[in-house]
């Protein structure tokens, strides 16, 4: 099939890679626009772009894909399907009705639950069990197509997005290379989504890594897992920030208010939260690299009693 392909992170990758393995010939790959990274602020091309280029595909980076220049470039490669993965744009109806087949998505959840755009951070938040992706054939809504083959997964107490991450862009890859086979092959059924069962997953920000320690040890836990490894679940440590990096629930009756810190012991930062307590083994504070709490307090110090805010 003759592809345009719409990508733009490291997540997309893989599925980039899976059309040029199953013999698919890639016209075209639209991403989003060089940006500024690191501290020298050097333009750096999005993970997809350098793998398109390493293959010798054309890339076509449009500031707006509302605008007749983008639609008309698009319509010009004349392609069987536009394949969209993290693109991170909206595209409009016009630009969906140009290819024969329409544009395929694939979505990291099992759709209709957490349409939206941090579908993975807020199944671990949540405390689902299992999570997966959904090939779609897109709209205008958000995430609201017809859903053509879906592939799941566990979600393990160890499972981080980060984790998560890795694994869905591969079952992505898989689910992609089936739908395309499923539409040469004319046995792919579509399938309407059941919208009162839809929830939508906000972005993520800076406020929602904040840890409020009145919610239990287990809600704490999976915020940690959820904000790894970026931005970091955050709280505050006498006035400095201090990201939680790696901590779990601590079951059993603890006194004192939420918060506080319990005890320093064993490598573990304890503390007390609205249900049991969390256990704490690697932080990075303000100002200094990440490290396990037994490295921190080997030249620095907790007080108990102190409340982390």
């Amino acid at each position: 099939m003759k592809i345009v392909f719409m990508g733009t992170p490291d997540f997309s990758v893989p599925c980039l890679e899976g059309l040029l393995e199953d013999g698919h010939e890639v016209a075209l790959v639209v991403t989003q626009a060089d940006k500024p990274k690191g501290r020298g602020h050097k333009l750096t091309p999005p993970p997809v772009k350098v793998c398109a280029l390493a293959h010798n595909i054309p890339v076509y980076q449009p500031e707006k894909m509302k605008d007749d220049e983008t639609f008309n470039v698009l319509k010009d490669v004349n392609a069987d399907v536009f394949v969209v993965v993290a693109f991170g744009k909206i595209l409009p109806e016009r630009i969906l009705n140009l290819p024969t087949y329409g544009c395929i998505n694939v979505h990291a959840s099992l759709l209709p639950k957490y349409r939206g755009a941090a579908p993975m951070q807020h199944c671990i938040m949540d405390g689902e069990r299992k999570t997966g992706v959904t090939t779609m054939q897109m709209d205008v809504g958000l995430d609201t197509g017809d859903m053509l083959i879906k592939k799941e997964i566990d979600i393990t107490v160890k499972d981080t997005t980060e984790s998560i991450h890795d694994k869905l862009s591969i079952l992505g890859k898989e689910a992609l290379s089936e739908t395309l086979n499923a539409i040469q092959n004319g046995t792919l059924t579509p399938k309407k989504q059941k919208d009162e069962l839809a929830c939508y997953a906000t972005m993520i920000t800076k406020e929602t890594a904040k840890i409020d320690f009145t919610r239990s040890a287990d809600e704490i836990a999976r915020l940690v897992r959820a904000m790894y490894s970026y931005p970091m679940a955050q709280t505050t440590y006498e006035g400095k920030l201090m990201k939680i990096i790696s901590a779990k629930a601590l079951k059993g009756d603890f006194i004192g208010e939420t918060g506080t810190i319990l005890s320093v012991k064993n490598g573990f930062l304890v503390v007390k939260c609205g249900e049991d307590a969390l256990l704490i083994d690697e932080i990075q504070m303000e100002g200094k690299k990440r490290m396990s709490v037994a490295e921190y307090v080997k030249g620095n110090s907790f007080t108990i009693g102190e409340k982390l805010i």
